[in-house]
């Protein structure tokens, strides 16, 4: 038996759907943020004092890095999107163009190399301890001998320190860095291995509570990830790097991510020389 009731509900459902087709179809503003005319760059959520969401925000060394180098190629702060890079697709991401660059605390290796290219380095980074403040037992990896160390599982950095320093430590894995930190702060671990800068921003969002030993012991030379073979791109990179080191906005950047803490940059190495990518 036909339904009156029925057939006009099911009328009124296609006639919605094609007004919002063509919605869709006129602005695409209207059906989600159109990516045209904007650069993409490829950032951690996660990682305080670097790449971290915070209320729909972003903010970081890594994120205060990429609002330069974007300004100096002509977009303003609300012409960027916003991708989160996790460490395993960051190749990807870059290969199949999902994103214009990647500022993900990337590290420089010939391996990534062979998949994308690279432009920087904008910080050399190297690995070193986080421990409680209180806590001077611990000034360095030849200290750990019978100590408990924190690192993210699938990380190289707490091997490097049994294989090399103290093969006399006890390792224990988590999914993150902010559950490390949480495990020193409890007393489950003794310490937490990373990059410095990292362990920079966890010490910053302690509220004074841990502190970075200070004595890095390898070096990690942070690169602005781009697709394969675009030199023109990495010198246009590079000179904003330069820039920003010259005119002290680089200086003011990691200052104000690891305000409260004691830290400074291994002046050894920083600010870097950004050179690469351009003769790829």
């Amino acid at each position: 038996m036909f339904n009156l009731t029925t057939h006009m509900k099911r009328t009124a459902r296609r006639v919605i759907a094609v007004v919002a087709a063509l919605a869709c179809t006129m602005s695409l503003a209207a059906c989600g943020e159109s990516e045209e005319g904007k650069i993409r760059i490829g950032i951690k959520f996660d990682q305080p004092g670097l790449g971290f969401k915070k209320s729909g925000t972003y903010v970081g060394f890594d994120v205060d890095v990429a609002k330069y180098i974007a300004k100096k190629l002509g977009y303003s702060e609300d012409e960027i999107v916003w991708k989160e890079a996790p460490s395993k697709q960051r190749e990807a991401m870059l290969q199949n163009g999902d994103v214009d660059m990647i500022l993900a605390t990337y590290s420089i290796t010939d391996e990534r190399k062979k998949a994308v290219s690279f432009a920087g380095p904008y910080f050399v980074a190297g690995q070193d301890l986080l421990v409680r403040k209180d806590d001077h037992s611990i000034n360095g990896p030849e200290d750990l001998n019978g100590k408990r160390l924190c690192s993210v599982t699938g990380s190289t950095s707490a091997a490097t320190v049994k294989e090399k320093f103290a093969s006399e430590v006890q390792l224990m894995e988590q999914p993150g860095y902010a559950e490390c930190a949480t495990a020193l702060f409890s007393g489950i671990v003794d310490a937490v291995t990373t990059d410095d800068i990292i362990l920079a921003g966890l010490a910053s969002a302690s509220r004074g509570k841990l502190r970075v030993v200070g004595k890095p012991f390898t070096q990690e030379y942070y690169g602005v990830g781009i697709k394969k073979g675009d030199t023109k791109f990495a010198a246009q990179i590079n000179n904003a790097i330069v820039d920003m080191i010259q005119d002290g906005s680089w200086k003011r950047a990691v200052a104000d991510n690891t305000k409260g803490t004691s830290y400074t940059p291994d002046v050894r190495y920083n600010p870097p020389t950004p050179n690469e990518g351009e003769g790829d």
